[in-house]
């Protein structure tokens, strides 16, 4: 071989070598995955301290909080009470633990809580027990999950929402705390030429509002995740990762529970739907979202279906 030939060949293979090498070398697209921890409630009310080891074993850094929390305003304890029947477990919150033991736990499986799930009337009334288990917990955001039906029935039930918002909001961070809105499936259609969840987030104080996405109630309300992304950058600090075993939309406009529970069965682990999530947790990173979730609403095989999700969201690259 001459001399031309032999630097041409080392050109091509050193080449070759780098491009094989650039999947290997990739940063991950997420680091610190999450969970919510509706996705397996049942095992962590049977044990919570093997459910948060399993899920630390999964590769799981982050875990979301649900309430109601023993702390929590008695109209939401008693909210829950009424609906536990019918979900086949009534575990929520600190699953029987104190603040401290749940403290324990988390620590020992190297997990922490940057959010907790509430409710309205907690956040309105019980702001300084929120910041009191946020000190000991050490979480950042306290979120609403959903409006109540009965404060969203008009466009001015909305209006007088986003007021509630801000309020709350400017209650929150005088705590060192931080409010964060979860969109179900209601707000994304037009009423009286607005759509309410566009009008919460162009009419709340930025600085006082962060907002939590989730993909799949955002897709069954008819919304494009990465638009909202696009259109709203550095408002999203959270996401629900979540995924649709085929497109479909809600029988109405996403308002009650039973249009949300017809949906169900068609939620599906990360790696399994039609969702493109690559693109959409790349454009959520750019857009300022730090905190990925995996959801999946009451897995029926935890175990299995919550691993299969982390896998594949481990595999991302940047």
């Amino acid at each position: 071989m001459n001399r031309r030939k032999f630097i041409q060949s080392s050109v091509v293979l050193t080449s070759s070598a780098m491009l094989a090498g650039q999947d290997v070398l990739a940063a991950p697209l997420l680091k610190n995955i999450g969970i919510q921890l509706f996705s397996l409630p049942k095992i962590l009310e049977k044990d919570f301290a093997t459910g948060i080891a399993m899920l630390s074993q999964m590769g799981y850094k982050e875990i979301e909080m649900y309430g109601p929390f023993p702390f929590s305003a008695q109209a939401a304890i008693d909210r829950w009470a009424a609906i536990t029947p019918n979900l086949g477990f009534s575990g929520s919150g600190y699953f029987g633990k104190s603040a401290k033991e749940v403290l324990t736990i988390i620590k020992e499986s190297h997990i922490k809580v940057p959010s907790i799930h509430t409710d309205l009337e907690t956040l309105r009334h019980k702001m300084g027990q929120l910041a009191e288990a946020a000190q000991v917990l050490g979480f950042t955001y306290v979120t609403l999950p959903a409006i109540p039906d009965e404060e969203r029935k008009t466009l001015d039930d909305y209006k007088k929402i986003i007021d509630d918002f801000n309020h709350i909001g400017e209650s929150a961070k005088k705590e060192g705390i931080r409010f964060a809105y979860h969109n179900h499936g209601y707000g994304m259609v037009e009423m009286q030429g607005q759509v309410p969840l566009n009008l919460i987030i162009e009419k709340t104080d930025p600085e006082l509002v962060h907002l939590e996405m989730d993909l799949y109630w955002t897709v069954a309300g008819g919304g494009d995740p990465v638009a909202y992304l696009k259109k709203y950058p550095n408002r999203y600090k959270m996401m629900h990762v979540k995924n649709m075993k085929k497109h479909i939309r809600f029988s109405g406009d996403g308002g009650d529970p039973k249009q949300w529970i017809e949906l169900f069965p068609f939620m599906t682990t990360a790696d399994d739907g039609v969702l493109d999530l690559k693109s959409i947790l790349e454009q959520a990173k750019k857009s300022g979202v730090k905190h990925f979730f995996v959801e999946q609403d009451m897995a029926k095989n935890p175990e299995v279906e919550l691993k299969k999700s982390i896998d594949y969201l481990k595999k991302l690259n940047g």
